[in-house]
């Protein structure tokens, strides 16, 4: 399967850099950062964006930041998404009966907390088409998260959206992170 369009045959030396950074530290072609080439603002503003992402930030563990990013992946069916952020999810201490209840019912699974329980409702909210954010959800979520971990659970779950429509609009397939 391929992307809808190749990446450019020439890249500037900066985007290779980028390119080269970001393959060294997933070890896969990074086909999105490719395609992007051809639009060197969408390539840095995106690339940016990603080096920025939350990788843990007091109570919001890479465990929490990890099933916001899979919710994210399979609240909005992007095959590359959910292949890249469940990778090596049980490193960080997520179980396969967890990982196989963000695709639907939580309410199965014990395991989790009532934070991550929110933390995971909220994301499909923020994932959903159109959004609907209910007032009682919303009250919850401000209860239970500071407004950094506010900031940070909105913004890491809009980051998954942002990927999953651009790879999505690309028709960039999966990486193979999960073979």
């Amino acid at each position: 399967m391929q992307a809808f369009i190749q990446q450019p045959k020439r890249i500037s030396l900066i985007i290779k850099l980028g390119i080269w950074a970001s393959e060294k530290i997933t070890g896969k072609t990074m086909l999105p950062a490719r395609i992007l080439a051809w639009y060197p603002k969408a390539a840095f503003g995106s690339g940016v964006m990603e080096s920025l992402v939350a990788h843990e930030d007091g109570a919001m563990t890479q465990r929490m930041l990890k099933l916001i990013r899979m919710t994210a992946s399979h609240a909005v069916a992007c095959p590359f998404c959910i292949d890249m952020n469940s990778y090596e999810y049980r490193d960080v201490g997520i179980t396969d009966e967890e990982s196989e209840s963000l695709r639907g019912d939580l309410e199965k699974v014990k395991t989790f907390s009532e934070r991550e329980k929110l933390a995971i409702q909220y994301t499909r909210v923020i994932s959903q088409t159109p959004l609907k954010f209910q007032p009682d959800l919303v009250e919850r979520v401000k209860s239970t998260f500071t407004e950094r971990e506010f900031v940070i659970l909105a913004s890491t779950a809009a980051q998954v959206n942002y990927w999953a429509r651009l790879i999505h609009a690309l028709g960039i397939p999966p990486a193979g992170y999960g073979e």
